[in-house]
């Protein structure tokens, strides 16, 4: 894609940056409501049947995604047009996330400027090796690498432990900063005010098995979002001395092209190439901004199908710029 035409794409995008306080207050509404009405027929259902609240922690789980979303915006100071606004609500919210806001955003900051370079890696996204960089590991860190980047670990386990463990540590903060690690404990204490009040009141049991199957639904979802957001065989990578905002927002983001039910639960974050492009876009302006450029809906698209094909890339490969499997890097060896 030419340069010319990038620059198009994001003056293009620029144009929706403006938020809307009543589209804003009417998502946390429709997202509030559905999920505390959930939440109370899950209580309800441990009386009668544990399939039928696990049944409905699916969705309240796509809710609990949904706030994360509008966290996210917060963090990105694009859901309110108001910075306190924002930061009131992205704190709020984050007691339901279990995600420290200040360390999000500023972690997530860090990720939006150095995505897809490959000299400024690890900062707010999955760890992802070249092809020269693994095979000069030892054979303890390439099993370490293997695991780690096992689909099945990533998502049902790694979801698990990263919203769980490691953002309760203020230590796992990376470029840590006093604003940083007060959020870290300033949410770990209100987790364990509001959850600590809800296990009292509903006791040990009945909180496992109600909270349980919405946190490993949520990120389990959460990280294979993030994952396919970056990780698909097409992306892009470059170094330093070549490396563009725009150009690696635009090639190295991919346009997640959900069923539109998905796309309400998720706050259209498949629309991840133009969130990149422009961070400042609304989520709820996403889909409008697509529309009216329809050529964005052809860059990078991933259907639901081909991006369980995608589950498997765990390498970059420098020469065929390409990310590829472990099999697929030692095939072109």
């Amino acid at each position: 894609m030419l340069q010319d035409q990038i620059q198009e794409l994001a003056a293009h995008c620029a144009r929706y940056r403006t938020p809307n306080a009543w589209r804003a207050a009417g998502q946390i509404l429709t997202t509030l409501f559905p999920f505390l009405a959930l939440f109370a027929g899950m209580y309800i259902s441990l009386d009668y049947s544990y399939w039928i609240t696990l049944l409905l922690a699916v969705p309240t789980a796509g809710l609990l995604i949904r706030f994360f979303i509008i966290q996210h915006d917060c963090g990105h100071g694009s859901f309110f047009a108001s910075k306190t606004a924002n930061d009131i609500t992205g704190r709020i919210v984050s007691v339901l996330t279990l995600t420290p806001y200040a360390y999000w955003r500023r972690a997530h900051a860090l990720h939006h400027a150095c995505s897809a370079n490959l000299d400024r890696r690890g900062i707010g996204d999955i760890s992802t090796l070249t092809v020269e960089e693994y095979q000069a590991l030892p054979l303890l860190k390439r099993i370490g690498y293997r695991i780690y980047r096992n689909p099945f670990f990533l998502t049902l386990v790694g979801g698990v432990l990263h919203f769980l463990v490691i953002q309760r540590l203020p230590f796992s903060v990376q470029r840590p900063s006093w604003q940083m690690t007060t959020s870290v404990l300033a949410l770990n204490l209100a987790i364990l005010i509001v959850y600590g009040t809800l296990i009292y009141a509903l006791g040990w049991a009945d909180f496992l098995m109600l909270f349980a199957p919405i946190v490993f639904v949520s990120s389990a979802v959460g990280v294979w979002l993030f994952f396919i957001q970056h990780q698909f065989e097409e992306t892009h990578w470059s170094k330093d001395g070549e490396w563009d905002r725009k150009t690696a927002a635009i090639l190295g983001s991919s346009y997640y092209d959900l069923p539109r039910v998905l796309d309400w639960f998720t706050g259209n974050i498949g629309l991840h190439h133009i969130h990149h492009l422009c961070s400042q876009i609304p989520n709820y302006r996403l889909q409008e901004c697509m529309a009216a450029k329809p050529e964005l809906a052809n860059i990078n698209r991933l259907t639901v199908w081909e991006s369980l094909k995608c589950a498997n890339l765990a390498l970059w490969d420098e020469k065929s710029k390409r990310l590829v499997s472990f099999s697929g890097a030692f095939a072109a060896a």
